[in-house]
C-alpha cells in the first residue's frame, strides 16, 4: 500500500493530501529512510513523522485498504 494511503486510513494523519505534503517535505521516514508518498508500506515496517518539534513513531502491524474507524489503532504500534 501506499505511504500516504497508509497514513490516511490508520488515521496518524487525516487527510491524504495533507499526508502527500509531508512526506513531499521530507517529515515523514520508513526505516529511518526519508520517504516519498508512493512508497510502499509493509508490515513490520517503523514510520517516523515530523509534527513541528515533536517526532510519532509507530511500527506497521497491519496494513488494509479500508477499515473502521474504531479499529484504526489496530493498525499500528506506538514505539
Amino acid at each position: 500500500m501506499r505511504l500516504d494511503k497508509y497514513l490516511k486510513v490508520s488515521r496518524l494523519i487525516k487527510r491524504r493530501t495533507v499526508a502527500n505534503e509531508a512526506c513531499d517535505s521530507g517529515r515523514v521516514s520508513i526505516n529511518g529512510r526519508p520517504a516519498k508518498a508512493s512508497a510502499e508500506v509493509k508490515q513490520g515496517d517503523i514510520i517516523t513523522i515530523g509534527f513541528g518539534n515533536k517526532e510519532v513513531k509507530v511500527e506497521v502491524l497491519d496494513v488494509q485498504e479500508t477499515v473502521k474507524k474504531e479499529e484504526a489503532k489496530e493498525l499500528f504500534r506506538y514505539l
